[in-house]
């Protein structure tokens, strides 16, 4: 059996120890950039390597991109067979909030045609609560080969993405938060408000007061409330950066509404073209 949604803590910890199975943490802080491999180094799940979402997951910063660009797929699947991934290996992700950066490694797997990665359900922190190991030692690696069979049809560039809100038969769902979303104010980008037409799903919706993720009957009930009569496949997903995006992706991946596509250069490289329509009020 594959898991490619989200995996338990209980069932993890079953197949800790398999060679089959590769554990990649992916603790990040935007505040502090050094603050996920600092606690990678002070306590991880047995067996896992970590993941940058910097150095790793994400390409240099360019003067027309976002925040976190895709990262250049041949040396990601360079670092895969390095970290001793292969094609026919169980990937578990998972990070200390709740999937918020584990969904980015998450969705760039699929992207490699790689469908067997599963988020840990409720991350490192309810982990702990299972009272389950942690270990400071490092795992002993098996580098392997990662051949990647790229999807480029699950993301879109900013040119795309216009032609596609032109047609009015999408649904684009905006991950940040309300007030990021409605342009009252952004912490971390220079322009506020939201492209043009999209919805407000915040990702932290997704998941309940442990830190888990919803049961899939809930997520489906709520996101088909949100898409309307619009298919899952003609939803579009953006964040900031394109990185907390992927969890509404996640989310409705688990509840079976599969097929929505990213638009990975997010918010934040929307905003850098001056001639890309901005909107600042709640879309009704």
């Amino acid at each position: 059996m594959s898991y490619n949604t989200l995996i338990s803590a209980q069932t993890l910890n079953q197949h800790i120890n398999n060679p089959k199975w590769i554990i990649i943490d992916c603790r990040f802080s935007l505040a502090d950039s050094t603050a996920g491999s600092y606690a990678y180094r002070h306590g991880h799940i047995p067996n896992a390597r970590y993941a940058d979402l910097n150095k790793d997951l994400s390409a240099e910063i360019k003067s027309y991109t976002g925040r976190h660009p895709l990262p250049n797929f041949t040396a990601l699947s360079k670092k895969l067979g390095a970290w001793g991934i292969s094609n026919d290996t169980q990937v578990v992700v998972y990070d200390d909030a709740s999937g918020a950066f584990a969904g980015r490694l998450w969705w760039l797997l699929r992207s490699l045609g790689h469908d067997k990665v599963a988020v840990l359900d409720g991350g490192i922190k309810h982990w702990q609560k299972q009272n389950l190991p942690l270990t400071t030692k490092l795992p002993i690696v098996k580098p392997s080969t990662f051949r990647a069979y790229i999807n480029p049809s699950l993301w879109l560039s900013a040119e795309e993405l216009q032609n596609q809100i032109a047609s009015k038969k999408i649904r684009l769902i905006d991950a940040r938060t309300p007030e990021r979303y409605r342009g009252e104010q952004d912490p971390i980008d220079p322009v506020a408000g939201h492209i043009p037409s999209a919805l407000n799903r915040p990702f932290q919706l997704n998941i309940d007061q442990n830190g888990c993720f919803l049961s899939p009957d809930e997520l489906k009930q709520q996101f088909k409330q949100l898409l309307g009569a619009i298919l899952p496949e003609k939803t579009i997903h953006y964040c900031g950066s394109g990185v907390t995006a992927c969890h509404n992706l996640l989310a409705m991946e688990h509840a079976g509404l599969t097929g929505s596509k990213l638009y990975a250069g997010a918010w934040s490289e929307w905003i850098r073209n001056q001639n890309h329509p901005i909107a600042t009020t709640t879309v009704a």
